[in-house]
């Protein structure tokens, strides 16, 4: 993240231009639901971010905007051996991953999380099911029967994200 930020400042005047642009179209709403605009580095970060998480070069050059396809239907299969998440489109489109984001375990009667961590990204344009055990494992160790963990899941398609999917469950 900071390579990005770092790097903002070597862009030439023209190129600044067309992030700035690009992150006034771009919305986001804050915690207390009021919403603004990127600025221009904030636009540049969260691109070339999401395309390093994505294993894809930095870009100099604002792209056109565009919109990822959004994740349905998601189905969850979580035990203390298996975590595989099924979810539509299948497989995604051209130039686009699949994110998963999850949750410390948490007591059973938890209704709400703020705390996801980056778990795992897809092959690009990858199908159905999204298995995560090892990578989860590896974060927060083997789910334990009968916790709650919380999921959340985002598209990105050359840079940019769609809103996300969360999604909890119980340990079975």
């Amino acid at each position: 993240m900071s390579v990005n930020s770092a790097a903002w400042r070597s862009l030439m005047p023209a190129q600044r231009a067309g992030w700035t642009d690009l992150g006034l179209l771009t919305i986001r709403t804050d915690s207390l639901g009021q919403s603004y605009n990127l600025q221009g580095n904030q636009a540049y970060c969260m691109i070339n971010n999401n395309r390093l998480l994505c294993g894809l070069t930095v870009i100099a050059d604002a792209p056109a905007v565009i919109s990822p396809v959004n994740i349905t239907t998601p189905t969850l299969t979580l035990t203390a051996a298996a975590l595989s998440l099924a979810y539509l489109p299948t497989p995604m489109p051209a130039a686009t991953y699949l994110v998963l984001y999850a949750s410390p375990q948490r007591s059973p009667g938890r209704a709400f999380e703020a705390d996801y961590r980056f778990i795992k990204v897809s092959a690009v344009a990858g199908a159905s099911p999204l298995v995560a055990l090892t990578e989860y494992t590896a974060k927060f160790g083997v789910p334990v029967v009968g916790n709650r963990i919380f999921f959340s899941l985002v598209a990105i398609s050359l840079g940019f994200e769609s809103g996300p999917l969360n999604i909890t469950q119980l340990v079975a």
